[in-house]
């Protein structure tokens, strides 16, 4: 191979090309960002830093993600583009030097029962493939692996329409792996007759014990009192066989009720329809009370679980089955996969194998493929899609992370330092918005949003270099280097929560007292079984105020004046005042104004373009009919109660004409957890992480229960947010409330009254209870990774002790 001489001249000179090695930002102005202009330096590592709600994810995501993503999907044709998301242009005026953008951010993986780790990142396929060459005995094509694929056998006659028509008989058939009992799911679920009606009343006495379902609903009640399919007045349990069967289980049926054409459905399909199939953490807090309470799931009796026909199971590569190979912790299962040689499927053994260690390589190998997406926490997903970009050979690319390490142990932080500095060094530009110090420290360049958060938020106050900010004083620069140091004294527990033999998931028979009246703190690495012991092992009768990582959701017509309940109180103290219905004040029903149905503006679909929204001229975006906006309260209508925030909003209903304790009380708790600057109609979907998870944390406070479980409730919080939090929480433990707190944070585990540490490792490795006791114990044993960290932390060492580097040898 001969390659060409370079003159001097060709090395020296600088191309013209070179010159654009800045992504430039001009009057960006998204959600509550104020005209921000930065210029980002390409190919380093930048670390984008400031209070929850300040700007972070407006500028990086919804700004320059979001633009060059929409700049990508417009190389496509316009039949291409109409099958994919359409994106406006962000509000702002110059956007230069782009590069693709590759967003790796903390949503929730497919909440989808059949959704798991193997199905997200295409190890699945590759195995099925794999069984499909090798398994014994054969049983068909990989869809015959596949636990989404249901077998279909089909016969008839069709047209062949080539010539001359005729028709012919023609069989079809496909072999899937689905098994038919759960179909799929690996579960079967089980509704519980009890929690919706009581078989002793009638109809008309009000048997149904279904929230919203009243004796006078026109829509639900009424629909089987006066069906003519059953008789009201008799006491379901008289019901005849046929008169149960159509009670429960009839098909939709037209019936009239009252000269009104109704549709009569039985009660378990239109429960399953109108309440199970939708995601439990979008309804209200009663209504998921309910639903948890009417419905038990069991692992499906004919394929144990494995959601795969008899077929697939039986076929097997070395004594292997697909489903025991996805069962596997993924680090067996690479060294298991490492061990097979078959030249005929060579190159697809090395692809899967390097797909798995992709994900020991980030932590992840205590997982399995079978493991259900939904399951995973936020920075488990995060890490999980990170997988099909480590081995990537793109460069000039742009990756976008959001809180990379959220969910990560101390011990795993440097791990993912590494990989994003692996990625910068491959000349890609990574962004990272994040909170943690470590990862802080090894930025090329910080950008730091403030100076505080909503409207008092939105602009630059630093960019520059780690050292310049430390040195600079911003929120962030001053927080940098706190250390939460020891408490000096701890509180005594009032008594105990006995868990004995615990075996969820990776848990060995773990035996361990629980202290009450504490402020009890449960850490190790990521899957060494700290939410198994949690929220898999307490007793249902401890009285357990759950508090994990699941995300709020909502549309744009959601806000926290929806989400907390506020809304009610807000609109009954309106109509108490006003001697009017409270629906009236509801933009979502009878108080809307006519044009725009409530939402304030007016979207116009443009086919593949991006659409486009108006502020509707008849209401002026605010929402409620003219009339509506007639009534008052303490001198202000109902839209201008929801434009205030919630500390304006707070003092507004403490006293005086408007003065309403409940509505007082749900403020109280939001400002309590630091949202004292959020505007109460502001929609979900502009919230930040950080501010999800406090508003889900003030929404479960209101909750009645002793004991408060709470799942890395630092996740999205600023360095100076996390002093607030703790002072939250022990105003909880103080009003005699228990608290059990999974978290990560070092300043949480100093403040704590009590550690309980699990490990050694993760996964198998996991499961055990490795150490007990106070803080200061746990700094002054240094047996575990946690003590040692924790120890370093609070200043007791300068650093890690060569300890943790040996246990990372072990690949602990």
């Amino acid at each position: 191979m001969s390659m060409a001489p370079r003159t001097d001249a060709q090395s020296s000179a600088a191309h013209v090309a070179d010159r654009h090695d800045l992504i430039r930002v001009h009057g960006a102005r998204v959600n509550n960002l104020r005209d921000v202009s930065i210029e980002i330096p390409k190919r380093r590592l930048t670390v984008f830093t400031g209070v929850s709600g300040s700007g972070k994810s407006s500028l990086v995501f919804h700004t320059i993600a979001a633009e060059s993503q929409r700049l990508i999907n417009e190389t496509y044709s316009a039949f291409v583009q109409g099958f994919m998301p359409t994106l406006a242009r962000p509000e702002v005026d110059v956007l230069e030097g782009l590069t693709t953008a590759i967003i790796v951010d903390q949503q929730r993986m497919g909440a989808d029962p059949r959704s798991t780790v193997g199905t997200a990142t295409d190890a699945n396929a590759m195995l099925r493939i794999l069984f499909s060459r090798l398994g014994k005995p054969h049983i068909g094509p990989p869809s015959a692996y596949a636990f989404n694929v249901p077998s279909v056998r089909a016969s008839g006659a069709i047209t062949v329409e080539r010539g001359a028509k005729k028709t012919v008989k023609a069989t079809f058939s496909r072999t899937g792996g689905m098994c038919v009992r759960c179909e799929g799911r690996g579960t079967v679920s089980d509704i519980d007759l009890t929690q919706l009606y009581d078989d002793s009343k009638s109809i008309a006495e009000g048997a149904f014990t279904i929230p919203g379902w009243k004796s006078d609903s026109f829509w639900t009640v009424r629909v089987y009192a006066e069906s003519g399919l059953l008789d009201p007045d008799k006491p379901i349990r008289k019901f005849t066989k046929k008169e149960m069967q159509d009670f429960l289980y009839r098909e939709p049926t037209k019936v009239k009720v009252e000269g009104v054409n109704l549709t009569y459905e039985g009660l378990i399909p239109k429960i399953q329809k109108s309440m199970l199939s939708k995601d439990k953490e979008a309804m209200q807090p009663h209504i998921r009370a309910f639903v948890e309470r009417a419905v038990t799931f069991a692992t499906c009796p004919e394929c144990e679980g494995t959601r795969l026909s008899e077929g697939a199971r039986s076929s097997k590569i070395k004594r292997i089955s697909i489903a025991d190979a996805c069962a596997m912790e993924i680090r067996d299962l690479a060294a298991w996969v490492g061990g097979l040689s078959e030249p005929s499927v060579a190159p697809l053994l090395t692809t899967l194998h390097q797909t798995l260690e992709s994900f020991v390589e980030i932590g992840l190998g205590y997982l399995s493929l079978d493991r259900a997406a939904g399951t995973l926490s936020g920075g488990e997903a995060q890490r999980v899609k990170m997988v099909r970009h480590l081995g990537s050979s793109l460069t000039d690319t742009t990756y976008v992370f959001d809180e990379p390490t959220a969910g990560l142990h101390p011990h795993d932080i440097q791990r993912m330092n590494d990989l994003l500095l692996r990625l910068r060094d491959k000349g890609n530009t990574v962004l990272v918005v994040e909170h943690k110090p470590q990862t802080i420290a090894i930025a090329d360049h910080v950008v730091d949003l403030g100076p505080g958060a909503g409207t008092a938020g939105g602009t630059v106050c630093f960019e520059g270099t780690v050292e310049g900010l430390r040195a600079g004083d911003t929120i962030t620069g001053r927080h940098l280097d706190d250390r939460a140091g020891l408490k000096e004294t701890v509180r005594t527990p009032s008594g105990t929560l006995e868990i004995r033999g615990a075996t969820t998931h990776n848990l060995r028979d773990v035996d361990v007292d629980v202290p009450l009246g504490v402020l009890c703190v449960v850490t190790g690495v990521a899957g060494s079984g700290k939410s198994s012991l949690l929220h898999g092992s307490l007793p249902s009768s401890a009285g357990v105020v759950s508090v994990d990582q699941a995300p709020i959701r909502g549309s744009r017509r959601s806000n926290p004046a929806t989400y907390t309940g506020l809304l009610d109180p807000i609109r009954k103290a309106f109509a108490k005042v006003n001697g009017v219905k409270p629906g009236l004040f509801s933009a979502n029903s009878e108080g809307a104004c006519p044009t725009c149905n409530g939402a304030g503006v007016l979207y116009t679909d443009l086919a593949m373009m991006a659409g486009v929204a108006t502020t509707c001229e008849d209401c002026e975006g605010k929402r409620y009919q003219a009339a509506v906006l007639e009534y008052r309260l303490g001198g202000r209508d109902i839209s201008e109660v929801l434009a205030m925030s919630v500390a304006e909003a707070e003092e507004f209903f403490g006293d005086g004409e408007a003065g309403t304790p409940a509505a007082h009380r749900i403020l109280k708790r939001l400002d309590d957890v630091g949202l004292g600057y959020l505007n109460l109609g502001q929609p979900l979907t502009t919230l930040s992480g950080g501010e999800r998870q406090r508003l889900k944390l003030a929404t479960h406070m209101a909750e009645k229960g002793g004991v408060y479980v709470l799942d890395e409730p630092t996740a999205g919080l600023h360095l100076a947010d996390v002093e607030q939090l703790l002072g939250l929480l022990d105003r909880l433990v103080d009003s005699g409330k228990s608290v059990l707190v999974i978290e990560h944070h070092q300043a949480v585990m100093a403040h704590a009254d009590w550690i309980i540490d699990l490990g050694p490792g993760a996964g198998h490795d996991g499961g055990q209870i490795v150490f007990e006791g106070t803080p200061a114990d746990l700094v002054a044993a240094r047996s575990t990774l946690t003590g040692e960290h924790l120890a370093a932390y609070v200043g007791s060492w300068p650093r890690p002790p060569s300890a943790v580097a040996a246990a990372r040898r072990r690949g602990i």
